[in-house]
C-alpha cells in the first residue's frame, strides 16, 4: 500500500518536451505553446518547476534531439532530472528530490502521453502523490499497428485526459486541467 502524502504542496512535472520527441508529435507547436502557458502559471505561482529529459541511444545525451524545444527548459534554480526510462521515477532522484521539495501534488505535462506521461502518471498514484494531468499539454505520435492500422494520436490523448478524471485510488486525487486554468493553490484539498 501507498504511503498517501499529505499537505499541500504542488510541483509542476515537465516530462521530455525535446527536440527529438515534439519533432513529430500530435499538434505539437499548440502543446508546446501549452506547456509554456503551464510553466509560466507555476513560475507565477512560486510552485517549482521540475524537468525531466529523456536520454537513450535514439536520442543520445548531448545530441541535437535530445535537447529542449526552443523557449522551454530550466531556469534558475528549477531542477532537472535525467532520466533512460518511461517512468521519471525509475532509477533517478525524482522521488527524493520531491521529499526535498515537500511535494504532495504532481501537475503533469510533456511528452510522450502513452509511454512517458502515462507511466509517470501511474508511478506517481502508487507512490501516494495527488496528480493532476495538464489535458491540453501533453502530447504522442500516432502508433501504426502493423496490419495497416494505427492508433490515431489524439484518441491516445484524448484516452489519458479520460482515464485521468476516472482513475480511483484510495487516499489520493487525480484530475485533468487545462494550462490556462491550473489552480496550484487548490492542490492538496480534501482527500476523498
Amino acid at each position: 500500500m501507498a504511503t498517501v502524502r499529505l499537505g499541500h504542496r504542488p510541483v509542476l512535472l515537465i516530462v521530455d518536451v525535446q527536440v527529438g520527441v515534439m519533432a513529430e508529435a500530435w499538434q505539437a507547436e499548440r502543446v508546446i505553446a501549452n506547456v509554456k502557458t503551464a510553466v509560466a502559471r507555476a513560475r507565477a505561482a512560486q510552485v517549482p518547476v521540475l524537468w525531466v529529459q529523456h536520454g537513450d541511444a535514439e536520442m543520445p545525451r548531448d545530441s541535437a534531439s535530445w535537447q529542449w524545444v526552443p523557449g522551454l527548459g530550466p531556469q534558475g534554480e528549477e531542477l532537472l532530472i535525467h532520466k533512460a526510462f518511461n517512468s521519471a521515477f525509475e532509477h533517478t532522484p525524482l522521488e527524493q528530490t520531491l521529499a526535498q521539495l515537500g511535494a504532495t501534488h504532481l501537475f503533469l505535462a510533456g511528452a510522450s502521453t502513452n509511454w512517458c506521461i502515462r507511466a509517470t502518471a501511474y508511478a506517481a498514484l502508487e507512490r501516494g502523490y495527488d496528480l493532476t494531468l495538464v489535458q491540453d499539454a501533453h502530447t504522442t505520435q500516432s502508433i501504426p499497428l502493423g496490419d495497416g492500422q494505427e492508433i490515431a494520436a489524439e484518441s491516445i490523448v484524448r484516452e489519458l485526459n479520460v482515464v485521468m478524471q476516472w482513475l480511483s485510488y484510495p487516499g489520493r486525487r487525480n484530475a485533468v486541467a487545462k494550462a490556462d486554468a491550473l489552480d496550484f493553490n487548490a492542490a492538496g484539498a480534501a482527500h476523498g
